[in-house]
């Protein structure tokens, strides 16, 4: 059982609003250490700069989308291992079977509340404590 509180997260999201509101639903579950990129390559910098235990990256965003980070996370060494939950509002079958391809832990649909993140957060994990 993780305890949320000594567990990293990096979220990323090129609209700052949903940043905000991602990072609140975190800390709202216990999570503290919490960082953020509006980009997939600005994510990727920064998980290779301060590696996390867990990455929440939008789909759809410019120069680097979350299909396209997500593979490169998967193939670099330090970051191979990395959790990874993809946030979309997509309700898109391709896209999801796409994820699962590239070694996708748990995506979440957009709009969503606190408790259904800690939901996909524990079917990774398992109970958060």
């Amino acid at each position: 059982m993780p305890a949320a509180a000594t567990m990293r997260v990096l979220v990323v999201d090129d609209q700052l609003t949903m940043r905000a509101l991602v990072r609140s639903a975190l800390q709202e579950i216990g999570f503290r250490d919490i960082i953020d990129a509006g980009d997939g390559e600005e994510g990727f910098a920064a998980l290779i700069a301060k590696p996390a235990h867990l990455v929440i990256s939008d789909f759809n965003m410019p120069k680097l989308d979350g299909l396209g980070f997500l593979r490169a996370v998967r193939a670099h060494q330090q970051s191979s291992k990395t959790a990874f939950i993809m946030l979309t509002g997509r309700a898109d079958k391709e896209l999801v079977q796409r994820a699962m391809q590239y070694g996708v832990n748990n995506y979440i649909m957009k709009p969503f509340s606190p408790a259904m993140l800690k939901e996909k957060i524990e079917q990774v994990f398992g109970a958060l404590t």
